[in-house]
């Protein structure tokens, strides 16, 4: 690509002037298209797909809150009573921001017993919907919820209508798990996917305290 040639009688500028220039063509874009986004409302998230960190990054927007102050709960849906890093340290010193609830045993594989898996899901479901309804709560995080509806363990319409209809305005609620289903897909705010490239299981490495939990 040629430079456009500078106007006669005009000092040539400098990268860093460039630079600054085309940084302000851009700022000014951007603030074209901010002063458009001025509603505000209670999101419906889903972190799924088949890589790592769907819980990592939904227990990062749990922290943010934590952070600000604002009320928020955590409703686990799969995970047993193995400790957490996440679990330990919301019940040791922010029990007061933030509820935490883990409803499940493990996975069904491991417990064996589905009927017992579907009552533990469904009380799971049961304490989700108190905490998105508890005034005050701002951010309810399902954790593996996905993963639960996929086993059939709760109804999918039950949860879809339950969002679309019941869901405070203002409360933000995060599902997590592979296989999202469809029909949640679509009524959600904001999907990610999280892709695996690489895993260090299949290099034969176990999972670790502070990376896994």
């Amino acid at each position: 690509m040629t430079e456009e040639p500078e106007t006669p009688g005009t000092t040539a500028l400098t990268d860093e002037q460039r630079h600054a220039q085309k940084m302000a063509k851009k700022k000014a874009a951007r603030d074209k298209i901010m002063a458009t986004k001025t509603d505000e409302k209670g999101l419906i998230i889903v972190h799924t797909g088949k890589g790592k960190g769907k819980s990592t990054a939904a227990f990062g927007m749990i922290f943010r809150h934590i952070a600000h102050g604002m009320p928020c709960a955590v409703v686990q849906f799969i995970k047993g009573g193995m400790s957490t890093g996440e679990r330990d340290l919301i019940l040791s010193r922010f029990s007061d921001v933030c509820q935490f609830h883990t409803m499940g045993e493990g996975f069904t594989w491991e417990t064996q017993d589905k009927a017992r898996d579907i009552a533990h899901a469904k009380a799971a479901w049961e304490k989700a919907k108190e905490m998105i309804l508890t005034p005050g709560i701002s951010m309810v995080l399902l954790d593996e919820i996905n993963i639960a509806l996929r086993y059939d363990y709760i109804a999918l319409g039950e949860v879809l209508e339950f969002l679309a209809s019941e869901k405070p305005h203002n409360v933000h609620v995060v599902l997590t798990g592979r296989n999202a289903a469809e029909g949640l897909i679509e009524i959600a705010d904001l999907v990610t996917e999280m892709e695996m490239v690489k895993h260090p299981f299949r290099s034969g490495v176990k999972a670790q305290k502070g990376v896994e939990w």
